[in-house]
């Protein structure tokens, strides 16, 4: 079920600035921090929230109640959510139901990260990698390079399947990268705020081809968190529900993944369409009408074929979409305003949350020098290999 059984409403959103390893807080500080702020912008005293959903991908069994803590010690349930890249994501998801199904009124999603400098790595040796169906599908097509990081083969891989089915340029990617930083520039809290031409990005090093450096996410340390409520309850505690989420859908990997011998299916294509389809009929609102949109851009091969899953533009069409800034101001629909996970910053658990951070604000008009004209409806897309995609619609009432 996508479409909401009651209405569920976005009170209140936080963030803290995005930054890189070594130059945050630790984890707790920063979960603390983005709690409280969301719900200062709510409006709600933390003792009426009623259950909290905690994400973070690297980080000890109880790490969500350590952070959320540093707000209250209310005796809620606290629920840790680990979905890869999808974790902040995940949390609304989850919160959402909760608050749509009647369980609890309000609820708060909370996600954090506090990473280390580098190339993602797996944390245990002694039993299988959870990603371990995805690298023997990817290394039965391209091979494997152990030079390279295996991120960016995932990704760089299916860029290199794009462009030999549709003979896109490679700098068409690093277009992505251009408009990532421009739109970066305007936002306070991302973590690389300096513009880059489409010289400096393709001469950037080599990571994958087709993918340079500057076309690559950096690791990164943040938190952001939303406050989610019925109608009932903001009606009585006299909040701000203009924005409701009018659908929401999660989906995970079908035997095409890892059958299809296609790189894009690999990472998640299949997962944002199917995803991306069912919250476009649980809503009625199709991607014709969307006004803004934050989507997954771990690496710009994803933010590209992500234009086609989500039907913001035709199959084929991408490069298109991008040479004539369709994918920007003045264009059909801006995407990533807030800088994206490219310049922005890409703390995993928190990544989510800081797109609905971003387009919430949006909504409300409060996004100043990105701030999308008139916005009234926007979509968020958040991937995470193993493999989860959750899509989400929020609208201005």
């Amino acid at each position: 079920m996508t479409r909401p059984q009651r209405p569920v409403h976005v009170v209140g959103v936080g963030m803290i600035p995005f930054t890189k390893p070594g130059a945050s807080d630790p984890y707790t500080v920063m979960g603390a921090r983005a709690a409280k702020l969301a719900l200062e912008d709510a409006g709600v005293d933390y003792k009426d929230v009623q259950q909290a959903y905690v994400g973070y991908v690297y980080g000890d069994s109880t790490a969500g109640q350590a952070a959320i803590y540093g707000v209250g010690l209310t005796g809620i349930p606290v629920f840790n959510v680990n979905n890869n890249c999808s974790t902040g994501s995940s949390a609304l998801f989850l919160a959402r139901q909760a608050v749509e199904s009647g369980v609890v009124e309000c609820a708060i999603a909370l996600g954090f990260e506090q990473m280390q400098p580098g190339a993602l790595k797996g944390k245990y040796e002694d039993r299988p990698n959870p990603l371990e169906k995805f690298a023997e599908a990817m290394t039965a097509k391209q091979g494997y390079n152990p030079e390279a990081p295996r991120a960016a083969q995932f990704f760089g891989g299916a860029g290199r399947d794009y462009m030999a089915q549709y003979g896109i340029k490679r700098d068409t990617f690093g277009r992505i990268s251009v408009k990532a930083r421009q739109h970066a520039a305007r936002n306070p809290l991302a973590v690389f705020r300096q513009t880059l031409t489409l010289d400096e990005v393709m001469a950037s090093a080599p990571v994958f081809d087709p993918l340079t450096r500057f076309q690559c996410c950096p690791p990164t340390c943040g938190a952001a968190a939303a406050i989610v409520c019925s109608a009932e309850f903001a009606k009585k505690h006299n909040l701000d529900q203009r924005v409701v989420i009018a659908a929401q859908a999660m989906t995970t990997d079908t035997p095409a993944t890892f059958e299809s011998r296609d790189m894009r299916k690999v990472v998640g294509y299949d997962m944002t369409a199917s995803a991306a389809k069912q919250v476009y009929e649980a809503s009625g609102i199709g991607p014709e009408e969307l006004d803004v949109v934050e989507l997954h851009d771990c690496f710009t091969a994803n933010e590209l074929i992500t234009y086609e899953a989500l039907g913001l533009t035709p199959e084929g069409t991408a490069e298109k979409f991008i040479v004539e800034g369709d994918n920007t101001y003045g264009g059909r629909v801006v995407t990533n305003p807030s800088g994206g996970l490219l310049s922005k910053g890409h703390p995993l658990g928190a990544t989510g949350l800081a797109q609905c951070y971003e387009l919430v604000s949006q909504l409300r008009g409060r996004a100043d020098q990105r701030q999308v004209e008139g916005a009234r409806v926007a979509l968020q897309h958040n991937l995470g290999l193993g493999g989860a995609c959750v899509v989400t619609m929020y609208q201005l009432q």
